[in-house]
């Protein structure tokens, strides 16, 4: 994953104070509404994508993301393309969302998002303390953990086995 830009919600970083990273599509944004498009063949990845910012916040995730900012920097870290980059950050504002960098994933990277994620999470955590990781793509959860990771399960909705598939075989989110 690449296209961090940061502080990309008008927040302040300190460097000494530890990183929560909160994954989007299913931890705090709720998807379900535009899994549909995925179950087609073939996929409408334009549709799914255009259809985010209408996504309704998940109140288990955005309150667990309030709470852990006040205690650490947060970053966003998301198998979204970087070209949904501008819906995206209009999106975590309008939640009142705190300030964080924004990694998304190249338009053209197609890997697993275990490996993706679990790649950036290696990098963010050179010389930074990574106090969590909150994510609901269960193979994500278990190769962060694997590496060493605290990772907190967003088990507060249920993705599609369509969005399941399009995480790990097609590398889309």
């Amino acid at each position: 994953m690449t296209g961090t830009r940061g502080p990309s919600l008008g927040s302040v970083i300190d460097r000494t104070r530890p990183l929560a990273v909160f994954d989007l599509d299913g931890t705090l944004a709720d998807s379900s509404h535009r899994q549909h498009l995925l179950d087609r063949r073939p996929r409408d990845w334009d549709a799914f994508f255009a259809a985010a910012p209408a996504d309704p916040p998940l109140a288990e995730g955005v309150t667990l993301c309030r709470e852990a900012a006040q205690e650490c920097e947060v970053v966003y870290l998301t198998g979204r393309p970087e070209r949904c980059r501008e819906d995206t950050v209009e999106w975590l504002a309008a939640q009142g969302l705190p300030g964080g960098a924004l990694h998304m994933r190249r338009d053209s990277d197609r890997r697993p998002a275990r490996l993706t994620k679990l790649e950036t999470l290696r990098a963010l955590g050179r010389g930074r303390e990574i106090r969590m990781l909150v994510d609901d793509d269960e193979l994500v959860c278990d190769a962060a953990e694997e590496a060493g990771f605290h990772v907190v399960r967003a088990r507060w909705t249920g993705a599609s086995e369509a969005l399941k598939n399009a995480q790990e075989r097609e590398g889309r989110t």
